[in-house]
């Protein structure tokens, strides 16, 4: 007997990503002769410049950059990572046990909130913020409570509202 593949039912909850829509709009309006340059999803779409290039061309032929980084990411980034949190902001971070280097923000953001939110938890989600939030907030059946970042009150919560 044949059983059609059906999408769990959350899926439906999860609407086409934001950044998805807006480069279907630059690459319309390029087409129309526009010279747009976009860093919607944290990505030039131009190349990067030839000292980049030919960086990673001599990198690519050392041998031991052909292999997965540990998961909790190599130490030299995790020290430098510590060290960009205390002189940034003045935060001790212990890079053995307090920095996690990630692929993306994306998938910070959906494991945290897999870990740590059950259904009808609530979770705060910024207006203007970053569309990953609702999305992973949904699939979760989260309870979502959103607040409004203003450039009057300078793009910072308004905690007494």
């Amino acid at each position: 007997m044949k059983k059609d593949i059906v999408p769990a039912e959350r899926v439906s909850r999860i609407q086409e990503y934001y950044f998805s829509r807006k480069l279907r709009e630059v690459a319309k309006l390029n087409s129309e002769g526009a010279d747009i340059i976009s860093l919607g999803i944290g990505g030039p779409d131009r190349p990067p410049h030839k000292l980049v290039v030919d960086t990673l061309c001599v990198q690519a032929k050392v041998n031991s950059n052909h292999s997965y980084q540990p998961y909790v990411g190599i130490p030299e980034l995790r020290n430098a990572m510590s060290q960009w949190y205390k002189r940034s902001y003045g935060v001790d971070l212990d890079p053995v046990t307090e920095v996690q280097p990630l692929i993306g923000s994306k998938e910070g953001i959906l494991h945290v909130s897999m870990a740590f939110l059950n259904p009808g938890d609530g979770v705060l989600v910024p207006n203007p913020g970053y569309p990953t939030y609702l999305s992973v907030s949904r699939l979760v059946d989260a309870d979502i409570y959103t607040y409004d970042l203003t450039e009057k009150g300078g793009w910072l919560p308004d905690f007494d509202e």
